[in-house]
């Protein structure tokens, strides 16, 4: 008689290598998280106030170099300029899921891609399904498609909730996965009128870029040169710029060679992922998030059927989206839920999912060139991800008490060898 497989348990205990990465990237996007919120804060206040105008005078500011075809504003320069840096980061980590991390086989991707995909494809369904009805743009189906994990987490910090590294990593995965999606998105859907001889310019550059890691060229003097004349040269094709930055990321190495103490990925992310979270992000929803809240602006949030679409999109379709997703995935996979948990966690975890802002902003402000539908559109992202954000709260903090007793189980290391305890039970050191 043969015997059965033991069924793939979802949310289980993390392998120590990537629970240790998982954690360092988590750190960081928290720390980052909490500036967000801040400049987000200091955007809205500053945009409502008496000195309205001075904010849209320094929004609008145009610098730079106009003979390289780069006088932008401040607002532009954050948008095409800082947020390349963040999707290079978000690059590098996608690249580590897909060569050692959940996204390496296909048995541990299919969880979180399927959820992903959910989480994508049910709310530009909810947006299209309630602008068409009521008789508006399908132009934004794209803005309530990615999650924000920066302010997901931050969320977590300010409640104090203690998620299990599990669904922490989850979380991360699920967020990796929507920015690929997403500037997969901005790169086919918002490519206004191709230059041909800048884009060509530009995977020159990248295949340069290739050849120097694929030969082990090292040194930063080869690197950021090359890297901002191929964003240069990106911007000026006609492709969102921020597509170099992603391509970049995914390019750089990030297995270690025999005799290096950490990859090229791993190096580049260490030093830039704080400037992307702590610096580049915040400045962009410093001059992004500044629209103006009044009765009248909050009103057509709930009428204008774009931005109804957009709300509701998060709120209602981007956690449906994961939840169900994650739930059919576990079903058709046999895979049964960690014990510990339940499926109110995994509804908690996609409300939390459910915060779309610093790419939903930028797909915002591509989809929807005109000022004043910007600004609806704008309003719709923010109160959708601070209803997203609450929702998750109060589910969450229902559960917390557990939290954190799974995370004292977690973290307890009795023997102050530096790895947990949990770890040293299990089968194999952990791989239970």
């Amino acid at each position: 008689m043969t015997q059965a497989r033991p069924r793939k348990t979802i949310f289980g205990l993390l392998p120590w290598p990537e629970r240790q990465a998982i954690g360092e990237a988590l750190r960081t996007e928290t720390v980052g998280g909490l500036v967000l919120l801040a400049a987000a804060v200091v955007a809205l206040v500053w945009a409502n106030s008496p000195w309205s105008e001075a904010y849209e005078s320094v929004r609008d500011f145009h610098f730079g170099i106009p003979a390289l075809g780069l006088d932008l504003s401040v607002a532009h320069w954050t948008a095409d300029g800082l947020l390349a840096i963040f999707f290079l980061v978000a690059g590098i980590e996608l690249k580590r899921e897909l060569v050692v991390g959940e996204l390496r086989t296909p048995a541990t991707a299919a969880l979180p891609v399927i959820a992903a995909l959910c989480g994508m494809v049910v709310p530009a369904g909810v947006y299209t399904a309630v602008a068409a009805s009521g008789g508006g743009s399908l132009d934004g189906w794209a803005v309530p498609m990615a999650t924000d994990i920066a302010f997901a987490l931050a969320v977590l910090a300010v409640i104090s909730t203690h998620l299990p590294s599990a669904l922490r990593a989850f979380l991360l995965t699920l967020a990796v996965v929507d920015d690929l999606g997403a500037i997969l998105i901005i790169a086919i859907f918002f490519t206004s009128d191709l230059n041909f001889w800048a884009l060509g310019g530009a995977f020159a550059g990248l295949l340069l870029f290739y050849a120097l890691q694929r030969f082990r060229v090292r040194g930063w003097w080869w690197y950021v040169p090359l890297g901002i004349a191929t964003w240069a040269l990106m911007y000026n094709s006609g492709v969102h710029a921020t597509v170099a930055g992603v391509a970049m990321g995914l390019i750089l190495r990030t297995t270690r060679d025999k005799g290096e103490e950490a990859s090229p990925g791993a190096r580049v992310s260490h030093l830039v992922h704080p400037f992307s979270a702590g610096v580049a992000v915040p400045l962009f929803a410093l001059f992004a998030a500044g629209v103006g809240i009044s009765g009248a602006a909050l009103a057509h949030v709930f009428t204008d059927p774009e931005p109804l679409g957009v709300f509701l999109g998060l709120v209602v379709g981007k956690i449906l989206g994961i939840f169900l997703g994650t739930y059919l995935a576990a079903r058709f996979t046999r895979a049964q839920l960690n014990p510990d948990l339940a499926w109110a966690d995994v509804f908690g975890l996609a409300a939390l999912a459910g915060i779309g802002f610093t790419v939903a902003l930028l797909i915002g402000e591509l989809a929807f060139p005109d000022a004043a539908e910007a600004e609806h559109i704008k309003a719709a992202v923010l109160i959708g991800s601070l209803a997203a954000a609450a929702l998750a709260a109060a589910l969450l903090r229902r559960r917390n008490r557990l939290y954190r007793r799974l995370c004292e189980d977690e973290e307890r290391d009795e023997d102050a060898d530096g790895i947990p305890d949990i770890y040293r039970t299990g089968p194999a050191g952990g791989s239970r």
